[in-house]
């Protein structure tokens, strides 16, 4: 059993991304097999960008979402929820966990919260996956 889950984040780069990248210059430490992509805003990302992580083997996948921080819109939070929950949809159709995807807000300083949204991710993913 390995100890890390491979993790995709999509990262708003106005909003989650400094608080990623100032994780590490903290050196609060979340598992080495986290891979970040960066999107202009949450709202923005696809059901199919989500199912094709899962078939090129991520064992999980967390949106570090806008929230009310969005500078592209109000309706930022409630667009991303909806793609979230059609995303589940789609994952139950092909017997896929929808808990293997995770949604939070994450401001721009929310770094410690960033982390132990990733750990417990981890965790899960470890206790339900293969992984």
């Amino acid at each position: 059993m390995k100890k890390s889950a491979r993790i995709l984040v999509f990262s708003t780069e106005k909003i989650s991304d400094p608080a990623i990248d100032m994780a590490g210059l903290l050196k609060l430490h979340y598992p080495p097999t986290v891979y970040t992509i960066t999107v202009p805003c949450s709202s923005g990302i696809k059901p199919g960008w989500i199912l094709h992580a899962y078939e090129r083997g991520f064992d999980g996948v967390f949106i570090a979402a806008d929230g009310s921080d969005c500078v592209y819109g109000e309706s930022c939070t409630e667009k991303t929820g909806n793609l979230v929950a059609d995303t589940h949809e789609r994952m139950k159709a092909r017997s896929l966990d929808p808990a293997r995807l995770r949604m939070a807000a994450i401001c721009s300083v929310c770094s410690e919260a960033f982390v132990k949204q990733i750990r417990s991710f981890n965790e899960y993913l470890i206790k339900t996956t293969n992984a």
